[in-house]
């Protein structure tokens, strides 16, 4: 198939796919970026780059590096890692020493 019968058949799906998600009318959807979803897709499933690379035939990671930039739960699950013990989130435990303080004891 050439390129702009590609284009034509995924333009003809797009459009059938919009009356029922009205959101894809206003997207602009190429190979390109079906193969970014894909890649995506398989990145959160896996959570490894090199399933992600072998699958989209990438000779090396440093292609599919790209993808890691675009991914947000990606970037929080390194932030969530790097954050110190002591500043992350969870419930505060007051020591009985602090509890006896407040309680006038």
């Amino acid at each position: 198939m050439t390129r702009s019968g590609f284009e034509y058949v995924l333009h003809k799906h797009t459009a059938h796919a919009a009356k029922s998600c009205s959101s894809l009318a206003d997207k602009t959807v190429s190979s390109h970026v079906l193969r970014h979803s894909c890649a995506m897709t398989v990145l959160q499933a896996t959570g490894d780059i090199r399933k992600v690379s072998l699958w989209l035939g990438h000779a090396g990671l440093t292609t599919t590096q790209i993808y890691l930039r675009a991914d947000p739960t990606e970037k929080l699950s390194i932030v969530d890692a790097l954050t110190p013990p002591n500043l992350r989130q969870g419930r505060f435990q007051a020591s009985d020493a602090l509890i006896a303080l407040l309680n006038g004891i």
